[in-house]
């Protein structure tokens, strides 16, 4: 079904680049964002093309060195019984040769480009992982926005309500002027207070549009989704440090950086072993003989040159791979702990304002019950614009602990390498 739904967008996505058209909104819920986002992100798709090339470099280094051919000592003057003639029997040579490396040399070279793909491999991983978590922290952002959004527009209109009752009331001449200026004046406060969040909004919309490869005069609005967030109690800390040394990619990349010197150290020491050159030549009318037919063999003599310094470096190569790979183990454990106790106390924070629930609801019952009270003269104009005030703050706590939540839950994810705990 996921399939079906990321081929019916990327199908709306396409029809919009039309250049009759000119904006329209793509509503979309964050899963149906990240099978968008795997299927089209541009860095993705380049990034997956180096294991493809790391592919054609494990075939390249399959392939057997290339035969040489020389054609040489050409004389198309020759001597013969007749006198001197040109052309009718020259003189040359032609030797054939093939070099075969000696000590294992191709075999270990073929392991070390299969361990250089699995690097590739664990870095594409580690970058869909890096992206999936900035798509993740965007798309929590926006819904957050989302929703302020809409608070702020219940209090552009309820503000709106009492400017136009009051311009109303003031040309009565039934209240004064300064209580409408007080009003107008959080009226553009409000106005100002929308637009930051619009702009926000928008750069928030350039973002996810980058990331998911969708035109610029397409509107994305996020669905949000019942997200199920487990309980960090039941959650092991120490179960997540295993995983994570068992799934982060980039400590796999690591892992196989040391795997790639050990092999790069067996392979500079086959090359203490000369490669041979074999050879069949044939030669006319340079010798005794008229046409010459012969074999030969050569190869380096290893005497001044045993390939110390190449071995040497694979060596420390090694010894350094080791330290970081240390370095980098100790930074994974410190990145988990880390993001599981942030995620222990967004948690018990939501916990704490989602029992109080009941108090946002009667917040948000007593709006209505407020504007009744001002228009008819029970509540001042300070009371009225504090309770608000205390409204909007209210949204926001509720509204900005549960993006804080799911956050530090998907960036736990992040540390840990997988979603599988």
């Amino acid at each position: 079904m996921r399939k079906y739904i990321v081929i019916l967008v990327i199908w709306f996505v396409g029809s919009t680049m039309c250049p009759a058209q000119t904006s329209d909104t793509l509503a979309l819920s964050p899963r149906q964002i990240e099978d968008l986002f795997i299927s089209q992100n541009l860095e993705l798709l380049a990034e997956r093309l180096n294991i493809d090339i790391a592919d054609a470099e494990i075939a390249q280094a399959r392939r057997w060195e290339n035969p040489e051919l020389s054609i040489g000592d050409i004389n198309f003057w020759s001597t013969s019984e007749d006198g001197e003639n040109f052309a009718r029997s020259p003189q040359f040579s032609v030797e054939l040769s093939q070099m075969i490396q000696m000590g294992g040399t191709r075999r270990r070279a073929i392991r070390m480009e299969e361990t250089s793909r699995d690097i590739t491999v664990a870095e594409f991983e580690d970058l869909l992982r890096s992206l999936r978590l900035e798509l993740q922290e965007s798309v929590n952002e926006l819904i957050f926005m989302q929703a302020f959004m809409g608070v702020l527009n219940r209090e552009l209109d309820l503000l709106t309500q009492v400017v136009e009752s009051h311009r109303r009331q003031v040309e009565l001449g039934n209240i004064s002027r300064m209580e409408l200026l007080r009003f107008e004046s959080e009226l553009q406060e409000v106005e100002s207070e929308i637009f930051e969040h619009f702009m926000e909004m928008n750069a928030l919309q350039t973002t996810l549009k980058i990331l998911l490869n969708i035109p610029p005069t397409i509107h994305l609005t996020i669905v949000p989704e019942n997200e199920a967030i487990r309980n960090p109690v039941d959650i092991s800390l120490l179960n997540l440090l295993e995983l994570a040394m068992e799934n982060r990619p980039d400590l796999r990349a690591y892992n196989l950086q040391t795997v790639f010197h050990e092999r790069e150290l067996s392979y500079e020491r086959s090359h203490r072993i000369p490669d041979l050159t074999f050879s069949a030549f044939f030669d006319r009318h340079d010798g005794p003989l008229e046409n010459f037919v012969g074999f030969g063999v050569s190869m380096d003599l290893p005497i001044w040159d045993r390939n110390q310094g190449n071995i040497r470096v694979a060596r420390l190569s090694i010894e350094q791979s080791d330290f970081l790979n240390q370095q980098k183990k100790n930074i994974v454990r410190h990145e988990v702990t880390e993001a599981y106790q942030n995620f222990l106390m967004a948690y018990r924070l939501y916990e704490r304002i989602s029992g109080r629930e009941s108090l946002a609801s009667e917040l948000d019952a007593m709006l209505d019950v407020s504007l009744r009270n001002l228009m008819l003269r029970n509540i001042g104009i300070l009371e009225f614009l504090d309770f608000i005030e205390t409204y909007k703050s209210n949204r926001e706590t509720v509204l900005t602990a549960r993006k804080n939540l799911i956050t530090t839950f998907q960036t736990l994810q992040y540390a840990v390498g997988t979603t599988e705990f």
